[in-house]
């Protein structure tokens, strides 16, 4: 790999605490790969022989119930950092949910590399301690927040993350972006039904609060009667 300098993830990924000549060293380590829609990059209860940053796509983050179900624990963005360092086995499957690429790493390689480059051990632990903040988040969101709620808060954190990574039709108000996730999939993330997100989002478009231009474009009309809504006891 020799153009990270021109990486449109470079700022915001891990990567943005190594040095010129750190960076160099590790994209000689990794490789680009591509994921088509529904192509799975990592199976839960495998070995952890894979590391990436996304640069562009969506993905989702799943373990199999006992019975088969899935159920979506996660979704990625582009910036972000999947896999295992440091750890043997997988405990998800991690999914493309749209058309993806992504900078890949052998975990062994990787791992290896972190433990000479404090400033990306650093950034690794911040990133795992963000994603213990969201996981937090989550089971607050799942435990105690209603439909509404839920459905308020997952449009109002897709819009701020697809703004950050350019993937919004209007970056500068976050408010117009494509779904990355279908209602099924949007009632796995938020342990609703599939009738419920359709019949939350009808009622949100018929109170002026969203438009839906089609199933799978969504325009935040009022964002502040959204966040309130988010919030509402």
């Amino acid at each position: 790999m020799q153009d990270c300098y021109q990486c449109v993830v470079r700022n915001s990924a891990i990567c943005a605490a190594l040095s010129h000549d750190e960076l160099d060293a590790l994209s000689r380590l990794g490789r680009k790969q591509r994921l088509v829609r529904g192509q799975t990059l990592v199976w839960e209860g495998d070995d952890a022989i894979i590391v990436a940053n996304i640069i562009s796509g969506i993905l989702k983050v799943s373990i199999s119930i006992s019975d088969g179900r899935e159920q979506i624990v996660g979704v990625v963005f582009p910036a972000d950092f999947i896999g295992r360092p440091f750890g043997q086995k997988s405990p998800y499957s991690v999914t493309a949910l749209s058309d993806a690429e992504l900078c890949i790493f052998s975990r062994s390689s990787f791992d290896a590399f972190a433990r000479n480059h404090p400033a990306l051990e650093h950034k690794l632990l911040q990133r795992t301690l963000e994603e213990l903040d969201r996981a937090r988040e989550w089971m607050l969101l799942l435990g105690k927040k209603t439909a509404t709620e839920r459905i308020a808060t997952l449009l109002l954190e897709m819009s701020i993350r697809l703004s950050e990574t350019g993937c919004s039709v209007e970056q500068n108000d976050l408010n117009e972006f494509a779904l990355p996730l279908d209602r099924q999939q949007m009632g796995d993330v938020l342990g609703l039904t599939i009738e419920t997100v359709s019949r939350q989002l009808s009622r949100l478009k018929a109170d002026g609060v969203i438009g839906l231009p089609d199933r799978r474009m969504v325009s935040i009309q009022d964002r502040r009667r959204l966040q309130d809504l988010s919030t509402a006891a």
